[in-house]
């Protein structure tokens, strides 16, 4: 009996130390740009060895014309500018970055419409380029008032959801693929519980078992095996803006995004297939979040916005287990 105690107690021990080594520390964080007056919503990708990170610049937040800027870095401490890309009268917004099967890279954007200060209508749109620096002209993709947020590619096609509806409610998700970026096929919409309309920014990630899992804004985790037209949903706790997420080699799905409260925060969340439990706060605050996630070097490297320092500026993180 006593030799059953002391095992279980080093067991104990053993699990302990394991969950108190995978929690996550900031080993640093590092504003890499505020050239533009607003500087805001980012992605990170890592693309031909080099540090990879895009976002919109604008007068403000909304309501002004947006153009996407790419920088680039060697070493993800010196950074300069790659490409600045914009479109006569369109706001261009949310910049997310993919590479394609044939290795370029992909850049999906919203691009919406004003009148005066007034939204009125969008439409996503995509650019491409073979070395991060010279693109294509954005390119007007699906129909009015859909909005493509981010794409993640799997077994040569690429998956997005579309956030239909402008305001709180109603939102509308619908699900797409598509083998090029350009032609897109209707896969299902987001049927969420107790006939909620809600569905807002979503990022999609493929298991190695081929379920998939999206983090829908504002406070849902959905799951679907193939062929992906079923889904089960859990309506989180927590509401959570710019919503990313990533697994790690370890097996364990790692969130980011902005948490509301009394002041808006950039964080670090542990997540499940029905969970979400933030465990660590950014140096961030007002407008802040959409993060951009890559491990790289046995650290989590993460893009995201932020005005705790006063001008909204774009910040590096890294971050260890």
């Amino acid at each position: 009996m006593r030799v059953a105690r002391q095992t279980l107690v080093l067991v104990l021990i053993a699990l302990t130390s394991a969950a108190l080594a995978s929690e996550p520390e900031i080993v640093s964080v590092k504003k890499i740009w505020d050239r533009g007056p607003h500087n805001a919503f980012t992605d990170l990708i890592r693309f031909q060895d080099r540090w990879w990170c895009t976002f919109r610049e604008a007068e403000g937040h909304g309501g002004s014309i947006g153009k996407v800027r790419v920088i680039v870095s060697d070493d993800g401490d010196q950074w300069q500018s790659a490409a600045l890309i914009e479109q006569d009268g369109i706001d261009l917004r949310d910049p997310k970055l993919s590479i394609t099967p044939d290795g370029r890279l992909m850049l999906i954007m919203g691009g919406s419409v004003y009148e005066g200060a007034t939204y009125r209508t969008r439409a996503p749109r995509v650019a491409f380029s073979v070395d991060g620096r010279q693109w294509a002209d954005p390119r007007k993709l699906l129909a009015e008032d859909h909005w493509l947020w981010r794409v993640t590619w799997h077994k040569d096609w690429a998956w997005s959801v579309s956030k239909m509806g402008e305001g709180a409610n109603p939102r509308r998700g619908m699900l797409y693929r598509s083998r090029d970026g350009i032609d897109w096929e209707w896969i299902t919409e987001f049927r969420l519980p107790d006939n909620i309309w809600n569905a807002s920014e979503t990022t999609l990630r493929f298991m190695p078992d081929e379920e998939l899992i999206a983090l829908t804004r504002p406070h849902w985790i959905g799951t679907s095996k193939p062929p992906y037209r079923q889904w089960n949903w859990t309506k989180l706790e927590l509401k959570i803006g710019g919503p990313n997420f990533i697994r790690l080699p370890d097996g364990s799905l790692w969130a980011a995004g902005r948490k509301y409260g009394e002041g808006a925060t950039t964080v670090l969340a542990r997540m499940t297939r029905d969970s979400y439990q933030p465990v660590l706060t950014l140096p961030s605050g007002g407008d802040c979040s959409y993060p951009g996630l890559v491990w790289h070097d046995d650290l989590l490297w993460m893009s995201y916005y932020s005005s705790h320092e006063g001008k909204t500026s774009i910040y590096l993180a890294k971050i260890s287990f």
